[in-house]
């Protein structure tokens, strides 16, 4: 069995050596470990310190694509070399090379199609307290649309099997982390975390630039896979919240107009409850459709799904056959 290990890269000649040097040349249960370096369009020559340092796959992209891009790219370029266990980790050696091991293990017992270090961010001392407030609260979210315990959503030290590399799709621009996760939840996809150790900070997150921006970018990101893969049920809770308070104001005019007898004045009330009303029953029926197309896209994911692994399975070169 062959583990590719990707490090996806922007202007990361200052630590790639010190990242390449500290990953495993051996990990237990697998036969070959090698290294893919995706390089997003860096101008600081991180692609040859790649190659200098022993790397076995380097792919340059045209530009700077962005951390989703360079993700994808790199699965990709990772299933065509024959890799049956991928991990992702980052350039800047946040995590310890040492938890490959770990994090590798509950897929080669069949227990597990992706595995995410957990870095505990609840205690990170490197975290400001806002971060990790906001860590915190993100993963609560993830894990309730996903469907699963989710104590690490943004970690992006995981293992990923090849099959679950073959069915995983990045939509977003921005990051791979919660998407994939939320994709994971609604295939049913097993997922395991396990707590790994982190090395010190060498420079700041470049995908968290402002608190604002993360918030603006992350809330985005969730919202568009999360009705994505469960449109019945956001349409749904957001067409009976419309006839919830429609149907209140309405019994609130009947009440005060009928019964009581003080609801003279009240008609912008009967008006905004007949429009909320039928707003309402409209967005749980566009809930309805957008179901019915979901499972077109089922058929679609599983049409690429096979296509992508006759493509790979041609591609390989002959000794990965």
């Amino acid at each position: 069995m062959k583990l590719i290990i990707q490090i996806p890269c922007y202007n990361e000649a200052q630590t790639l050596a010190q990242t390449i040097n500290a990953l495993p040349r051996e990990v237990k249960g697998l036969d070959v470990v090698e290294y893919l370096v995706i390089d997003d369009g860096s101008t600081d020559g991180t692609d040859q310190i790649a190659i200098q340092n022993g790397v076995q796959h380097v792919i340059r992209l045209p530009r700077h694509m962005g951390l989703a891009s360079g993700f994808v790219a790199g699965i990709e370029a990772s299933l065509k070399n024959g890799a049956d266990i991928i991990v992702n980790t980052d350039a800047d050696n946040q995590y310890q090379a040492g938890e490959i091991e770990k994090l590798v293990a509950p897929i080669l017992e069949g227990n597990a199609d992706i595995v995410v270090g957990d870095r505990g961010v609840a205690t990170l001392q490197n975290f400001s307290p806002v971060k990790r407030i906001l860590q915190r609260v993100g993963s609560w979210v993830i894990a309730q649309a996903s469907g699963t315990p989710t104590p690490d959503a943004t970690s992006g030290f995981r293992a990923i099997s090849r099959e679950a590399a073959l069915r995983t799709l990045v939509l977003s621009d921005y990051s791979y982390t919660l998407e994939t996760l939320i994709q994971a939840g609604s295939k049913r996809m097993a997922v395991a975390y396990i707590p790994v150790r982190t090395n010190p900070q060498t420079r700041p997150s470049r995908l968290m630039r402002s608190i604002p921006h993360y918030i603006a970018n992350s809330s985005a990101t969730i919202l568009r896979a999360y009705t994505m893969y469960r449109p019945l049920r956001v349409f749904s809770a957001l067409g009976l919240l419309m006839i919830v308070i429609g149907a209140f104001l309405g019994l609130r005019f009947i009440y005060l107009n009928y019964i009581v007898g003080q609801g003279s004045g009240l008609i912008q009330s009967v008006i905004l409850s007949a429009v909320l009303l039928i707003v309402g029953f409209q967005v749980m029926l566009i809930g309805l459709l957008a179901d019915l197309i979901g499972f077109n896209r089922k058929i679609l994911e599983e049409v690429l799904y096979r296509l992508r692994r006759l493509e790979i399975e041609h591609d390989k070169s002959p000794e990965d056959r």
